[in-house]
């Protein structure tokens, strides 16, 4: 249930100008999977690199499997769609075989990626990730991903989106390693038939 082959993911600690390089080096060694996001800004980078080795011959579109995430300022139903087109964009695709729910909660839209107050604190948004759910069953029936999925969701908030929506997850997207095994999910998950994708599998120095 793990995700565990070949794949690269392109985080927000990728530095500008090396990435395009990282992703054409890691597509002519074998990795197939490239996982990136709107919000690390790097989507034209891989999109770049994806080109040149279309182009160059070393794989085939279908052999690639590429993830982007709908970032948490773009929860509101009439935003996910925009969003969508704007990763397509960047990564010059025609379509996306995953794409996720980055994060369960909502930030306040059309301040920034990062919206915060006089102090600091982070502004959530009243949307429920269930209305973001929705649309993103709806960016799948329109043909332009194929797949969809949650990404840093607890038991609780997948069995909502179970109960309320009509599209299964195909996988949640969370931090797994041998610090944080995640044992439980991992059984939910496998129990509910939706897949597991283990992010930072070495842990996440950065963030203590």
């Amino acid at each position: 249930m793990l995700d565990v082959h070949k794949s690269l993911h392109v985080s927000l600690q990728s530095k500008p100008g090396e990435v395009t390089q990282a992703v054409k080096d890691a597509i002519s060694c074998g990795y197939r999977h490239i996982d990136c996001a709107l919000v690390y800004g790097n989507e034209c980078e891989v999109g770049a690199a994806i080109k040149a080795k279309l182009e160059d011959g070393t794989v085939k579109r279908e052999d690639l499997f590429i993830t982007s995430k709908c970032w948490n300022t773009f929860h509101s139903k009439e935003l996910v769609l925009p969003t969508l087109k704007e990763s397509l964009g960047n990564l010059g695709l025609q379509y996306l075989d995953l794409y996720l729910i980055h994060w369960p909660m909502g930030y306040k839209e059309g301040v920034g990626r990062f919206p915060s107050d006089s102090n600091g604190k982070t502004i959530y948004s009243e949307v429920d990730y269930l209305e973001t759910w929705l649309a993103m069953e709806e960016a799948f029936r329109s043909g332009l991903v194929k797949s969809i999925g949650v990404s840093n969701f607890n038991k609780k908030q997948i069995e909502r989106v179970l109960k309320e929506g009509t599209i299964k997850p195909v996988t949640n997207q969370i931090e797994c390693h041998p610090y944080l095994n995640q044992k439980k999910m991992v059984d939910f998950c496998r129990a509910k038939e939706i897949c597991v994708t283990a992010y930072s599998p070495l842990g996440s120095p950065d963030r203590l």
